[in-house]
């Protein structure tokens, strides 16, 4: 483990002390006790009047600080001295943008009316609003949420993959001589 790694181990760690002391509140209407409303972030000893924490929401986030710290543990990997490093670029921007969308996933999630609310598997929602402005009457829809950051890693570890690459090691003249007297023999 690098310098680099250490401060990002240090980073994450606090990342996750702060996601865990204000973590994300619903609170229950007046007018539907049933149906909890965002209420937003709040000091965990210091909860909103008749709020709740919305557990599901504070495991995406916990979720999200880990991926993205395990995709910086990548990105900052010490690199071989040798070698061919082509690709590498490209594996690193993968990584980049996906640790991106899911900060920009996090700030913008979906929400919905809680009007509309209805039973459905996947509920319907109103837009992506910005978390910290606070909207009345509305709650986030985490089934949606799981649901983009299912496809961010997904298409992060296919493009990752499609830009991994597979060194093929040159063959010397003696090992190329050999293969091919290997190969005749075969043959006859």
């Amino acid at each position: 483990m690098n310098g680099r790694q250490k401060s990002m181990l240090g980073l994450a760690a606090v990342s996750l002390l702060l996601v865990l002391l204000f973590p994300p509140f619903d609170q229950h209407s007046i007018a539907s006790f049933k149906v909890p409303v965002f209420a937003g972030f709040y000091l965990y000893f210091s909860p909103p009047q008749y709020g709740v924490v919305n557990t599901s929401m504070l495991l995406l986030e916990v979720f999200v600080v880990l991926i993205n710290a395990g995709i910086a543990w990548l990105l900052l990997q010490d690199k071989p001295r040798a070698g061919p490093t082509r690709g590498t670029g490209y594996r690193n921007a993968v990584l980049g943008f996906a640790a991106l969308n899911m900060v920009v996933m996090l700030l913008f999630p979906p929400f919905e009316s809680i009007f509309a609310l209805t039973n459905a598997a996947l509920p319907s929602f109103e837009g992506f609003y910005f978390v910290f402005g606070h909207r009345p009457n509305h709650t986030i829809v985490t089934t949606l949420l799981y649901i983009e950051v299912i496809f961010i890693l997904v298409n992060a570890a296919l493009a990752w993959l499609v830009f991994s690459h597979h060194a093929t090691p040159a063959l010397t003249a003696e090992q190329a001589r050999a293969l091919a007297m290997q190969l005749g023999r075969s043959k006859t």
